[in-house]
């Protein structure tokens, strides 16, 4: 039975959550607060497609890193503790879940998620040939700086592999032939690993085609207009209230990033979910022989890189420092000058556009893709880092939910109370 449903949030995941509900027959409107889509997490993230790389940051080695890591001025994560019970109850949670059970188990359950998601980009793909948005499938290489660190890489490559995922270990001479614009590095680096089905592409870009083609079948879009309250009507429903207006809606389903929370707040619905600050650097391409032309993660500085046709997309750092998607020049230097000297004179760095986003991330790594304790609001929201990578199958998910059919996949541990 067709029915009205109303996205909130004009992200990634809101837009391919309303792709699938539209595929559905419904009626479709998206809710924005901003004046595009895309306009905040989505906007210039990584910029990869990282099916198979999905491993969680609440991992086994993490916690022994962060002494470390909260000493540099230049490190891949950075903490302002603040006088905020939220902060500090995600960080315990987060503690709790760096085992090594738990890792394997999140690991498990992403890779199931990003390979259902793989399966359904190259659907759409195919199905919407003018979708433009810098898409390629050149593979992706982690690179590894210490022993340590490739070993513990193999290891989990091992696991992975018993998983699906079809990687390989590379020597350092063979990281170089496989990408020549790391040649000057070989000194540095002790190999990588290489997934050939890894691909890459401009998520804003993504976002827009997508809502031209949704416009093109009839979904409708209200941007410039803020949520300000869920409202409980009689029985176990829920209504939209955008100012002094309330928005009729069969169901309605949450898609708002780092701002769910505050939004759920007012049904006293908890989520853990807190943001962590990420940032990215898009600067023109210059000397195109040196640039890279494969995705390539820096592992120890956790930075990644990305072609988008005549830019290359620098992307990294997890700030737990707040609510607010400010620019940290301290931070934006610090990426800058790792860009600069990963690859020198492969872009016109000085040109680069700094943005920086908030990541909404559970304490697992993983998303929530469920219901909620009324009968007519969904949750779509929790992606971290991985909002693109798995915005298709949590949104493809989340319509099978409301239309009440058997998931394509198993949604078990994304459910709310397991995150």
């Amino acid at each position: 039975m067709a029915m009205h449903v109303v996205v909130l949030g004009a992200g990634v995941v809101g837009l391919t959550t309303a792709w699938y509900l539209r595929a559905d027959g419904h009626q479709v409107t998206v809710i924005e607060r901003n004046d595009d889509v895309a306009s905040e997490t989505s906007f210039a993230n990584g910029g990869q497609l990282s099916y198979s790389y999905v491993a969680p940051l609440a991992g086994p080695g993490v916690l022994s890193k962060l002494p470390k890591w909260l000493l540099k001025r230049d490190s891949p994560v950075q903490y302002s503790p603040r006088v905020d019970l939220q902060q500090w109850n995600w960080l315990m949670r987060f503690v709790r879940a760096c085992t090594h059970r738990q890792s394997d188990e999140s690991t498990r359950r992403l890779l199931s998620l990003s390979f259902f998601s793989r399966d359904l980009m190259n659907e759409l793909l195919a199905c919407e040939p003018d979708l433009s948005f810098d898409h390629a499938n050149a593979g992706k290489l982690v690179v590894h700086r210490t022993d340590a660190s490739f070993d513990a890489a193999r290891r989990l490559l091992d696991y992975q592999r018993s998983l699906g995922c079809e990687q390989e270990a590379l020597d350092v001479d063979a990281c170089v032939a496989k990408e020549p614009a790391l040649a000057h590095l070989a000194d540095q680096l002790r190999g990588g690993i290489f997934t050939s089905s890894e691909d890459s592409g401009d998520c804003y870009r993504f976002c827009v085609g997508l809502m031209r083609s949704l416009r093109g079948r009839g979904v409708a879009f209200r941007f410039g207009t803020t949520v300000t309250r869920l409202r409980r009507t009689s029985g176990r429903q829920v209504m939209v209230s955008a100012g002094d207006e309330d928005i009729d809606a069969d169901h309605i389903v949450i898609a708002t990033g780092a701002s769910s929370v505050p939004l759920l707040g007012t049904l006293g619905i908890r989520v853990p979910l807190y943001p962590l600050k990420g940032y990215s650097l898009t600067a023109p391409i210059g000397a195109r022989t040196i640039a890279p032309h494969i995705s390539i993660t820096d592992y120890e500085r956790k930075i990644v890189y990305a072609r988008l046709g005549d830019r290359l997309r620098v992307a990294g750092m997890a700030d737990i420092d707040g609510r607010r998607a400010d620019l940290n020049p301290r931070r934006v230097a610090a990426l800058r000058a790792a860009a600069a000297a990963m690859f020198p004179g492969a872009a016109d760095f000085d040109r680069a556009i700094a943005w920086c986003g908030l990541r909404p991330a559970t304490p697992k790594g993983l998303p929530i893709i469920d219901r909620t304790p009324f009968d007519n609001l969904w949750l779509n929201i929790g992606h971290g880092a991985l909002g693109f990578t798995l915005a298709l199958a949590s949104g493809r998910l989340i319509g099978d939910l409301v239309s009440r059919r058997r998931p394509a996949i198993s949604i078990g541990g994304f459910g709310l109370a397991e995150t």
